[in-house]
């Protein structure tokens, strides 16, 4: 939608730690030609990639995770099936989830799933995670989950969602370092575009909508800008209806000076 509403010389770099996702980028949207620039990487290097696409009008950071890498990458994102321990959208590299389940110390396991996933039951989940791996080392999604499920109470959440669901969001939030990478790359989006331009966020996690409403505030403080979203934009009860996973999606803009 962007390629089409810049057209006709209107140019989009995107950029993806998942090699998969710019497979499919590249397929989608091969029609387009040298107005599309792909590029694997992490947008917390956003300033080195910039130097390929100097003074941008716009930047669009998604904070949300495809269907496909929840569903169907086999890196254990999903407690709904036995998949290796891994959680890295890179799909290489260390530490995966598999390493902090079975090495890192209880009181930082239960932080980790505390503080990231805001779950009350942290400290009966980290416990039971210890209590597990000492007696084999956990390697599955599907392992996992069943540990968390027998660590809280029949009731969680009253049924409304899985109850390993905020303990996953935690361990893969921990893996791929994304909080430190969202404080990070705010700053340089707001150093390399153009004056005037937009830099838009859409988060999926109250801690990563707090991070990005702070930053917001301080660059408008500090005399970068203004704010163009008093209130985050969120999605509309239809457009749940249709995508029951935009429900918890918030948006964010702001404008450079």
């Amino acid at each position: 939608m962007i390629l089409e509403a810049t057209a006709p010389d209107g140019r989009l770099m995107g950029i993806d730690l998942d090699p998969e996702a710019i497979k499919t980028a590249q397929k989608r949207l091969a029609r387009f030609g040298k107005r599309l620039d792909l590029v694997r990487g992490s947008f917390r290097d956003l300033k080195i990639h910039a130097q390929r696409f100097p003074a941008p009008r716009a930047l669009l950071l998604d904070l949300g995770l495809r269907t496909f890498e929840l569903e169907s990458s086999g890196r254990g994102f999903t407690f709904q099936k036995d998949e290796p321990l891994l959680m890295r959208f890179a799909g290489e590299g260390e530490p995966t989830a598999a390493t902090i389940i079975n090495t890192w110390p209880r009181n930082e396991i239960e932080r980790v799933i505390r503080e990231y996933g805001e779950e009350r039951y942290s400290l009966k989940i980290s416990e039971a995670i210890v209590a597990a791996r000492r007696k084999k080392r956990i390697l599955t999604s599907g392992q996992l989950a069943e540990i968390v499920a027998s660590a809280v109470s029949r009731g969680y959440e009253r049924g409304r969602i899985h109850p390993a669901t905020r303990t996953f969001q935690a361990i893969r939030i921990a893996v791929n370092d994304e909080l430190e990478a969202l404080h990070e790359v705010v700053p340089q989006a707001l150093e390399v575009l153009a004056p005037g331009g937009r830099l838009a966020i859409i988060s999926f996690h109250s801690l990563e909508d707090r991070i990005v409403k702070r930053a917001f505030r301080q660059a408008q403080d500090n005399g970068r800008g203004i704010i163009i979203t008093k209130k985050p934009v969120v999605p509309s009860e239809t457009e749940v209806n249709k995508n029951p996973k935009s429900r918890s999606a918030k948006l964010r803009v702001f404008q450079k000076k």
